[in-house]
């Protein structure tokens, strides 16, 4: 499996999308549309923080469960299931958190972990303009200083993978293009 991760609006749907299709491999998304908690989470409601993160936790582990996991072929995920502890970390207050991580604990053996993680990087006001560019009504909240607090936590969990990583600066080049996503298609195929 290969995880896509990295700050809302790196870009991480649009390369997974492309190297589904490239490598070929299945593709698994987030389920952000489907999250009933995500608007009123991201508005600042504090009621909706703990819901919408265990929405997350239990979408991933159902997508990224051992025990149905295909034998063969490469799978590419738009997410990683450690972005899920992130958000924990920096959304849920103290008692919120420690039930999450409960609850957590308990489900993470049943993910397959990542073969390779994929780490999107882009300044903040970079980040910035492409939420505006999109336009989601529940992203409009994202600060510069939110989206440096998780790269900085993206940093601290990809430091301690069990599993190649690579880092992209998805400012400096355009994974929309092909010529561009073709090195790391190589790099991506010699980690496999």
């Amino acid at each position: 499996m290969v995880s896509i991760v990295g700050a809302p609006a790196s870009g991480k749907t649009t390369l997974a999308e492309h190297l589904a299709a490239e490598m070929p491999a299945t593709l698994l998304r987030e389920d952000y549309a489907g999250n009933p908690f995500l608007a009123d989470s991201c508005a600042g409601r504090a009621e909706a923080r703990l819901p919408g993160q265990l929405y997350f936790l239990m979408s991933r582990v159902a997508q990224l469960n051992e025990s149905h996991w295909p034998g063969n072929g490469v799978v590419v995920t738009d997410y990683g299931f450690c972005q899920d502890a992130i958000f924990a970390q920096l959304r849920l207050g103290a008692d919120d958190l420690r039930l999450y991580e409960r609850i957590a604990r308990r489900v993470n053996g049943l993910v397959h972990p990542p073969e390779v993680l994929v780490l999107l990087e882009a300044p903040p006001e970079v980040l910035l303009e492409r939420i505006a560019r999109r336009g989601r009504d529940f992203e409009k909240t994202l600060t510069a200083a939110f989206l440096s607090e998780i790269t900085e936590a993206y940093n601290s969990v990809v430091a301690e993978a069990r599993c190649p990583v690579l880092r992209v600066d998805c400012h400096a080049q355009d994974l929309r293009r092909q010529d561009c996503r073709a090195e790391l298609v190589r790099r991506i195929r010699e980690s496999l």
